[in-house]
């Protein structure tokens, strides 16, 4: 996984862009009908039911745009909101208010969806050894965010990028010319960049992981769109080797029976790549 330096860095750079695509060479709005001495205040309303998420990185908007603008919360990230409530009130500068409020509410919006959803998957495996994944099937340029609404939601987040974890999936074993092979060079190449990287290994049968097992130094495999059956003997097979994890079209009516089977991660890119935002909105108060 990444480190807090990187992932931090990540976030700075989602805000300094959106703010560059957003605001340009000025909130000309504002700008004509608001005194730049003015002082405002609003508040995030809830207008939708779920897990709340991006509360701290509307601090950190707020604070980029603005540094004098003061945030007073009252619900915090990974709590349940209903329709109606207030998670915090911002105050400051109006025009700052207005400038950050977009991006704010489409942030705020879209994490509190994921949350929730990932939420959802992590309530159907109670009980059970298995841990919510999320994936790379994340919208380009807001990652980080993404992932980090999936641990507010309770999920667990896989690697970050390409370059955090190697993952040898399907086409890398073909390009390689087999399993035996893509595990072979990944090995060698680690020693020779002097680099320790976990490595995942993707098996479409109970053969490939065979020979997965047969390879060795294997930190995880991957059992993609197996059955029911096939997945119980792979996780027998596999025993204590490696962990495992399952994936591909699993969702929230056939979570638990992959979670039974005894894998002990499954991943679902439908924690990102398919959610309805929460309808949020930021209004001004007296």
């Amino acid at each position: 996984m990444i480190s807090e330096a990187q992932f931090q860095k990540e976030l700075e750079l989602i805000i300094s862009n959106a703010i560059r695509e957003d605001v340009g060479d000025g909130d000309h709005s504002s700008l004509a009908c608001i005194p730049v001495t003015a002082e405002g205040k609003a508040k995030l309303l809830v207008k939708d039911n779920g897990i709340i998420a991006g509360v701290a990185f509307a601090k950190m908007i707020f604070d980029y745009v603005d540094k004098g603008m003061v945030v007073e919360t009252f619900i915090n990230d990974g709590e349940t909101v209903k329709y109606g409530d207030v998670v915090f009130h911002v105050s400051g500068s109006s025009q700052s208010i207005l400038k950050a409020e977009r991006l704010v509410l489409n942030s705020m919006q879209r994490m509190s969806a994921i949350a929730t959803k990932t939420k959802m998957f992590v309530d159907l495996l109670a009980g059970t050894q298995t841990k919510i994944l999320d994936t790379r099937k994340t919208t380009p340029g807001i990652r980080a965010i993404e992932k980090w609404a999936v641990k507010i939601g309770g999920g667990e987040n896989h690697r970050f990028a390409l370059y955090d974890m190697i993952m040898l999936k399907d086409n890398h074993i073909d390009f390689a010319g087999g399993i035996p092979q893509a595990i072979a060079k990944t090995k060698q190449y680690l020693v020779d960049q002097n680099k320790d990287l976990k490595i995942i290994v993707e098996a479409r049968n109970l053969d490939e992981v065979a020979q997965i097992l047969s390879s060795g130094g294997v930190y995880r495999i991957l059992l993609d769109n197996f059955d029911y059956e096939t997945t119980k003997k792979a996780v027998e097979m596999i025993g204590n080797q490696s962990l495992t994890e399952s994936s591909g079209n699993i969702n929230e009516k056939t979570i638990r029976n992959y979670a039974e089977c005894g894998v002990d991660y499954i991943s679902s890119g439908a924690l990102t790549h398919s959610v309805y935002n929460m309808d949020l909105s930021l209004k001004a108060i007296d």
